[in-house]
């Protein structure tokens, strides 16, 4: 036999024992079964925990204050939304126990309000807030919970970016967004002074956490309002708070309907 033959005998047999020795060096056999997935507590790419307060930079004459009744002007109503908020009263809304209209799902993180954000369990984020004394829970599971309150059920789950290049640390993409889905709320308002959503509306929101160079933290909420029983398109809106170091400032306040 030839040198180049045999030389080749030796290449082919190298290559065909190798991923044998290999798979003998990592012990052998098939791979075992994957891990199990993380809770959602220890899965979350982003950390949006903590007391939070608004940065009314937008719409002020609509959040710091009651606007005008009629005053429709940025929200894509209907016929049946301009009759139903003409026919504002705050207090028949009193005097029927519903002042806390406003404060519902579809209204609440437009005012100017304090955040509380804290973990439930591994599976539920609790969020309070101190204008109108309001707590949602954000479910990653699903909940017995009938909803038909101010806030309503909201389904939560992570959102990821995919990396370019790579994944994070524990084969995680780093970064991602919250995404909130709420449906089966009471119905309300989406400003104070009337605009209605109804009890068939879909509110999806998407919380993401941005780190300054400065050292401050910023929470954006975006905020779809999708409701065809009052609204012409679904109606957009973005939030943001900006992290507190503590409690300073948490001042739990009833729902008001004139202020």
């Amino acid at each position: 036999m030839s040198l180049p033959a045999t030389l080749a005998r030796v290449y082919f047999s190298l290559i065909t024992i190798a991923p044998i020795i290999y798979a003998q060096g990592r012990g052998g056999g098939p791979p075992g079964p994957p891990p199990p997935p993380l809770a959602p507590r220890a899965a979350a790419p982003i950390d949006i925990t903590g007391y939070w307060v608004a940065m009314v930079t937008e719409d002020w004459r609509y959040r710091m204050a009651v606007p005008p009744k009629g005053d429709f002007i940025g929200v894509p109503v209907n016929q049946a939304a301009r009759d139903a908020g003409n026919a504002w009263d705050p207090a028949k809304d009193e005097a029927a126990g519903e002042q806390c209209k406003a404060y519902g799902v579809g209204g609440l993180m437009r005012m100017p309000t304090r955040l509380n954000v804290t973990w439930l369990d591994d599976t539920t984020l609790k969020i309070q807030t101190d204008a109108g004394t309001q707590t949602r829970t954000l479910n990653f599971k699903p909940s017995a919970n009938p909803g038909r309150d101010w806030q309503g059920v909201s389904n939560a789950n992570w959102e990821r970016q995919i990396p370019v290049m790579g994944a994070g640390r524990g084969g995680l993409p780093p970064g991602g967004s919250l995404k909130v889905v709420t449906t089966k709320m009471k119905p309300g308002y989406l400003r104070k002074n009337g605009v209605p959503y109804s009890a068939n509306a879909v509110i999806t929101e998407y919380f993401d956490r941005f780190d300054q160079p400065n050292g401050d933290s910023i929470l954006m909420v975006i905020t779809e309002v999708d409701d065809p029983t009052y609204l012409t398109t679904p109606f957009w809106t973005s939030t943001h708070f900006k992290k507190q170091k503590d409690a300073a400032g948490w001042n739990p306040t009833p729902c008001l309907v004139k202020q």
